[in-house]
């Protein structure tokens, strides 16, 4: 019952608001022109928006994609100063290897010749 009476009286307030408000004249075919002129250049604002947009983001990825490629140039040019320093490296331990065997030859002979022959 609560339900039934509250639907009537909000029904009663909808309809005393309704008659109350003044009735609505019709739209001036120049207001309509108007409208669909601001809706029409709202467009094209949007649009260029989206399009300013879209150049802004192709290029940032193309920034990126060089710095991207940047960063792998100089891990590449890293990797091989360290590969040309290891073979480096290696080359100076088998010539110093080669000079101490030599030395050691060299040394042999000396003693050798050194002693007398008894």
């Amino acid at each position: 019952m609560k339900k039934i009476i509250a639907t009537v009286i909000a029904g009663l307030f909808a309809t005393a608001a309704f008659a109350q408000t003044p009735a609505t004249a019709p739209a001036t075919p120049a207001a309509a022109a108007t409208v669909k002129a601001e809706a029409k250049e709202a467009k094209a604002d949007a649009k260029a928006n989206a399009k300013e947009t879209k150049a802004h983001i192709k290029a940032d990825a193309k920034a990126a994609k060089a710095e991207a490629e940047a960063n792998k140039d100089v891990a590449v040019a890293q990797a091989d100063a360290k590969a040309d320093k290891a073979e480096a490296k290696a080359k100076a331990h088998k010539t110093k290897a080669k000079a101490h065997e030599k030395a050691a030859k060299t040394e042999a002979a000396d003693t050798t010749a050194a002693t007398p022959a008894k």
